[in-house]
């Protein structure tokens, strides 16, 4: 086998596949949205997880109503198991044309064109039928201290890839996974289950 560059420590903007040995059953079939990455650690969101909870029922919850019906019966998202009692609401960057700025109160710039908000304003926006029109939004995010990701990654825990965003916001969930592994060009039927078996 030729031997293999290093890649460069970075997986911002890119979906992070778990592989089929992976160890924590948590993570087992997810694929990770990278909000983040840097020195420091790494912080995603889970995109193919729904829990039992509707958008409109977390909105009464933060006592607002939704009155968009694209988005009302759409599932929120297990993001990870940090801050699980905490929303996080993975979007499109808005123009300045939409008079919003695309800027909220707490908002991370992800390089690609999408943001993440945890501030209440961006609820507030839909809430009036504003804000972004493609959201996903999660409870709780997915989190790793500084090289851990990185070591998951050596032991074959996750592949990565470019991320595309459509597979986040019009791709059925049940799909996510196997279209975020046909940008590598694999079917999830060529995976093995039994990794590391002779």
């Amino acid at each position: 086998m030729p031997a293999m560059t290093p890649q460069p420590a970075n997986f911002t903007n890119q979906f992070l596949i778990a592989m089929p040995g992976m160890g924590d059953g948590m993570f087992a079939g997810t694929v990770v949205y990278m909000c983040e990455h840097n020195e420091k650690g790494a912080l995603g969101l889970v995109i193919n997880k729904p829990i039992d909870i509707k958008l409109k029922n977390l909105f009464e919850k933060v006592e607002l109503t939704l009155d968009r019906s694209d988005l009302a019966e759409t599932p929120v998202f297990f993001g990870g198991p940090v801050q699980t009692e905490r929303g996080f609401v993975l979007h499109e960057r808005l123009g300045g044309a939409e008079g919003q700025g695309g800027h909220y109160n707490s908002s991370l710039q992800i390089p690609g064109g999408l943001e993440m908000t945890t501030s209440k304003d961006v609820l507030e926006a839909m809430s009036h039928g504003a804000g972004p029109k493609k959201v996903l939004v999660t409870l709780g995010y997915s989190g790793w201290g500084a090289g851990q990701l990185e070591d998951e990654m050596s032991r074959n825990g996750w592949i990565h890839v470019g991320a595309e965003p459509g597979i986040i916001f019009d791709t059925p969930v049940e799909q996510r996974y196997a279209r975020a592994l046909s940008l590598l060009g694999i079917d999830e039927h060529m995976l093995s289950h039994d990794a590391g078996h002779a």
